[in-house]
């Protein structure tokens, strides 16, 4: 009798058997898809084909590559948006993200990616808070728009992982240099500096970050930045833009030193 259980208990019931049936069903379209994988096997070098056909587009080349800080060291490494593009390309690959559970102001993910030709699969199951850190403190998320926005970026950067875990690595490593070559080439004949600038402008509006602050990560004046350095700068546009990594990842403030004789040291 439903009427004797708490309410709270009602939802938390309805909610794990929507989970039960949704992963019950989504097991049954793989098993199907698993039978299609087997009877149209994909054409590795086909695939390469079309996955470098893709990365010769712009509008994918120029958010393909992220930069993020590793070691002291800047490491550059495909993005979310060129994952899914490998896996759209390579073919015979179910990828996703989804929410277990929703309980006590956060939520169990799993984000995954299955080969259904050699059977890998890559599986991660995390937490999300609901939850978001600000400068001026952290604050609890109630809205649904705002939760599932902190979901669906936290699940993607894990579907990331996944799918690269099921790609051939030299697949992957042909597919930046692809993009590489693609954004060196300056689709559209735009001059460098004019790229730059804009990209500075992006980094000031939506982070806060200087020209000032730029120029002393990247070690130059902006004004000499070639290909090398603008596809640089905008691997670590797009890291702050998929929130991989914060601005003072990169760009550390500086704190102003007290003077003990009065005022702030220079």
């Amino acid at each position: 009798m439903d009427s004797m259980i708490p309410m709270g208990q009602q939802m938390a019931v309805s909610k794990t058997s929507q989970t039960e049936m949704m992963i019950s069903r989504q097991a049954q379209e793989v098993q199907g898809a698993i039978v299609m994988a087997k009877k149209f096997p994909r054409d590795e070098y086909d695939a390469m084909e079309r996955i470098k056909r893709t990365c010769q587009r712009a509008t994918l080349a120029e958010q393909a590559i992220y930069s993020y800080p590793r070691g002291g060291q800047t490491v550059m490494g495909p993005s979310i948006r060129l994952a899914e593009a490998l896996a759209q390309n390579w073919g015979n690959i179910d990828y996703g993200v989804i929410e277990l559970e929703q309980k006590n102001g956060s939520s169990e993910m799993m984000a995954y990616a299955w080969d259904l030709e050699s059977n890998t699969r890559v599986t991660k199951i995390f937490t999300v808070e609901h939850k978001r850190d600000t400068k001026k403190g952290t604050y609890q998320l109630t809205d649904s728009r705002d939760i599932y926005e902190a979901t669906a970026n936290f699940g993607a950067r894990r579907m990331r992982a996944c799918i690269l875990g099921v790609i051939p690595g030299d697949v992957v490593d042909m597919a930046v240099g692809e993009c590489k070559e693609t954004v060196r080439k300056g689709i559209g004949k735009e001059p460098i500096n004019e790229r730059v600038t804009k990209l500075i402008n992006a980094f000031k509006v939506e982070f806060k970050v200087t020209r000032e602050q730029i120029e002393k990560y990247a070690e130059r004046n902006c004004a000499d930045f070639g290909e090398d350095e603008f596809i640089n700068l905008k691997g670590v546009y797009k890291a702050l833009k998929d929130g991989q990594a914060k601005a003072e990842d990169y760009f550390p403030v500086e704190e102003e030193v007290p003077n003990p004789m009065g005022g702030v040291a220079e």
